[in-house]
């Protein structure tokens, strides 16, 4: 059975899918066998990072929710080099507004998509499945972090991510996540970032897996590849692997 991974903000713009393609990447340079679930389907865009266009993706998570193909036939290996000792499997959301139309109006069966998650650890042999979630708190995010293993819930020093991150961490106490971390992201170089750190493990009562610090590199990329393969000696990627590691304790 795959170790489960959600990866969760209450609110968009925190670098939620830059953490989760950067940390499977890591895994999968380790051995794993990582599986990436995009289910933010009314924003969808972690297909970016992997070098992928939507226009050029047949088949995607939707199709699986509406009846249309197995979620393994939405599940395509990105592997972004040669010779990397695991593997990356990356089920998008379709990036068409005809799609993205149809979940606002119409919604879908939450409970699918659990079965399939399943059904994908089974068929493609996952060490990790990774889910970058939507922001919020909807059934879908309720059900994908009551089946996982970790919880990793990426913040921003920010007074309005303060109040929702409370929010989400306390859903995940009442949902008994047996792992659950926090990741602060895009910290001004000004703050002390030890200090940051103790005063939000302080505040909620959880461990900090990593205080990652605005980068101008990163912000530069701007989600042309992933920053920990472009990088790999960068202090931000050595903090992608401290997240990494902390996954799989």
């Amino acid at each position: 059975m795959a170790r489960i991974i959600s990866v969760h903000s209450f609110r968009g713009g925190t670098g939620k899918s830059n953490t989760v393609a950067n940390v499977a990447a890591l895994l999968a340079a380790g051995g794993q066998r990582v599986g990436v679930v995009d289910t933010d389907i009314q924003s969808p865009g972690i297909h970016v990072l992997f070098g992928q266009r939507g226009s050029d993706l047949p088949r995607t998570l939707n199709d699986f929710l509406w009846g249309r193909a197995a979620i393994v036939e939405a599940a395509y290996d990105v592997t972004p080099q040669t010779g990397m000792a695991g593997r990356i499997f990356l089920i998008p959301s379709a990036a068409r507004t005809s799609e993205i139309t149809r979940v606002l109006r119409e919604g879908y069966d939450a409970r699918s998509l659990v079965r399939g998650l399943r059904d994908l650890n089974e068929q493609l042999k996952l060490d990790v499945l990774m889910i970058d979630t939507h922001p919020g708190v909807n059934e879908e995010t309720l059900l994908s972090i009551a089946m996982s293993h970790s919880l990793a819930v990426v913040m921003r020093p920010d007074a309005q991510d303060y109040e929702g991150t409370a929010i989400t961490v306390e859903v995940a106490r009442q949902l008994e996540v047996p792992n659950l971390m926090l990741i602060v992201n895009k910290a001004p170089a000004a703050l002390d970032r030890a200090a940051l750190q103790a005063q939000i493990e302080q505040t909620y009562g959880c461990p900090v897996a990593a205080v990652l610090p605005h980068s101008d590199e990163l912000m530069m990329l701007a989600s042309h590849g992933l920053f920990a393969l472009r990088f790999p000696a960068h202090p931000i990627t050595a903090l992608y692997q401290q997240i990494a590691d902390r996954f799989m304790v």
